[in-house]
């Protein structure tokens, strides 16, 4: 499909005084069990050519490597507006962004489990099942991951190694753990960083904690609360307790030396390796690592821990470098959402409307870097929209994974955005952002536009997720133009704006995959 249309886009500008009609949706189909992307085929022959040279030159397929920070604010690093200006420096991740791609409208789910299932799968959380975190008590109905296909197995069917470190929250059943799903060795928690801290807690949760029979029914929830260490096909150990906030601490440092001690086992091995590290932090509640309490100018333990990411990502590539694998790994930096403001001031910074548990900007627009050196030009920066889905296709891509390895019996979401990100001013492959609030559309994005069919409004300051509501709106959606009020304040619709009829058409459009590929249902709720 894209060569065809390659082809018809240059016989019409062979015509004389040639003006090529731009319509407002430019995406074109190619299969009617995935998402349409716009056809760039000079920016996709460019890329293909920079990555058949790479190739050529090591000889294998690039690693891969995702560095997820939990509950990171669009605000809280310097190079998007916060750094020391804000408390906490982050020299690392600025570099980062000097140094390569840095994307200003980068969208997540959310909140943590829709997102992460998301970039796992290349699918919306509404289309399997997970729409929220599955939390201890939780009694699904239908593992999720029993009938999909998670990147983590396709890259090691490809011959990729797989390993996850840091944070799951994706199910900790058997059959639902990182090792079950499809990564060689996993080595972290299954759960959030606060679902292990407010059992031993006695200043935040007294009540539990102090009270012995109210603690051993807790623990009689049966969660895992313990440091795993899984290997595929192999032996799950639960390898330590948290038993402090002291512990809790200094967990990230824990899972960040066994990163480091991985890259350079990695590095040994002719095989190509995809990594992904998720960082406990900066999810609350947050305690400082002892050994590093104070180092940021705010001193607060949020900015602490800030400051503590940033410093284990500047370790991880430096560990890249010695290691002589900077040239052949793509390296991709972001968080799961946006900012937790129910646990204000233990909480990261949006500019944005809204936080972790809406649909506004504030909630789902998060940092997103992109680095590879050589193959990523750096001081680049584009306001082209990209979903963290779109890590999916991107690494099937790198990994030179088919689609035919793809079930055809389901819809996919994800766009490949190899060529956005390895062409120097590259355009995104991408059209459209859809939201979800669970298993309820609320938004979409498309270009500079934002339209909202529902709203999740909070009914106190800062509580977008313990005291909210989900609203229906009047005669017509709420349209925001992003690029004149990015804190959709003011609703542009019948007043100032063209394309309402256009952008309501496309997300009628999505919602017609539903009929086709109807949502799974594992008994969740939402």
């Amino acid at each position: 499909m894209k060569t065809k249309f390659a082809i018809v886009l240059l016989l019409v500008c062979s015509l004389p005084n040639c003006v090529v009609a731009q319509k407002f949706n430019r995406a074109v189909s190619f299969a009617s069990n995935f998402e349409a992307p716009i056809p760039h085929p000079e920016q996709d022959k460019l890329a293909q050519e920079k990555l058949a040279q790479l190739k050529a030159k090591t000889g294998k397929r690039p690693n891969i490597v995702w560095l997820i920070i939990d509950d990171m604010g669009y605000g809280d690093p310097g190079c998007y507006g916060g750094g020391a200006a804000i408390g906490a420096a982050t020299e690392n991740i600025d570099r980062l962004a000097r140094e390569g791609l840095r994307l200003t409208s980068c969208y997540s789910q959310h909140t943590c489990t829709p997102t992460r299932s998301a970039i796992l799968t290349g699918r919306l959380p509404v289309r399997t099942g997970l729409t929220r975190p599955i939390l201890a008590g939780d009694k699904i109905t239908k593992n999720p991951w029993a009938d999909e296909l998670s990147l983590a197995k396709l890259l090691s069917d490809a011959g990729y190694t797989t390993n996850l470190t840091g944070k799951w929250h994706i199910g900790e059943a058997v059959g639902m753990r990182p090792q079950d799903v499809g990564f060689d060795e996993f080595y972290g928690f299954y759960p959030a960083q606060k679902e292990i801290s407010q059992s031993i807690d006695a200043r935040r949760y007294p009540d539990l904690v102090l009270n012995p029979e109210l603690l051993e029914d807790y623990y009689d929830i049966g969660a895992n609360l313990n440091l795993v260490h899984g290997f595929k096909g192999g032996k799950t150990t639960n390898v330590s307790a948290i038993k402090s906030t002291e512990e809790m601490g200094r967990a990230d440092q824990v899972l960040a030396d066994f990163t480091v001690a991985k890259i350079k086992e990695l590095a040994k091995s002719d095989k190509p390796f995809f990594l992904e590290h998720c960082f406990m932090k900066v999810h609350c509640d947050n305690f400082a690592n002892p050994d590093y309490a104070g180092k940021s100018k705010a001193k607060y333990a949020f900015k602490d821990n800030v400051w503590e990411v940033d410093m284990h990502i500047g370790t991880f590539m430096e560990t890249l470098k010695e290691e002589g694998l900077l040239e052949n790994t793509f390296v991709f930096v972001t968080s799961d959402n946006g900012p937790q403001m129910d646990a204000w001031p233990d909480a990261g910074y949006t500019p944005f409307r809204g936080a972790k548990g809406t649909t506004f900007e504030g909630g789902v627009r998060v940092p997103g870097i992109a680095y590879w050196k050589g193959m990523i030009s750096p001081g680049q920066e584009s306001d082209d929209v990209f979903d963290l889905m779109d890590l999916f296709g991107t690494a099937l891509k790198l990994a030179e994974v088919s689609y035919d390895k793809l079930p055809d019996d389901r819809f996919y979401d994800f766009i490949d955005q190899s060529s956005y990100l390895l062409t120097d001013q590259g355009k995104s492959n991408r059209e459209s952002v859809y939201f979800w609030w669970g298993s309820v559309e609320t938004a979409i994005r498309m270009r500079e536009y934002k339209l909202h069919t529902k709203v999740i409004l909070p009914k106190s300051k800062n509580l977008y997720i313990d005291m909210s509501l989900l609203v229906d709106l009047g005669l017509a959606p709420w349209l925001f133009n992003l690029y004149i009020d990015p804190k959709e304040q003011t609703t542009v619709g019948h007043r100032r704006n063209a394309w309402l009829a256009t952008i309501g058409g496309q997300l009628k459009a999505h919602l017609k995959t539903f009929k086709k590929f109807p949502a799974k249902k594992i008994g969740l709720g939402l």
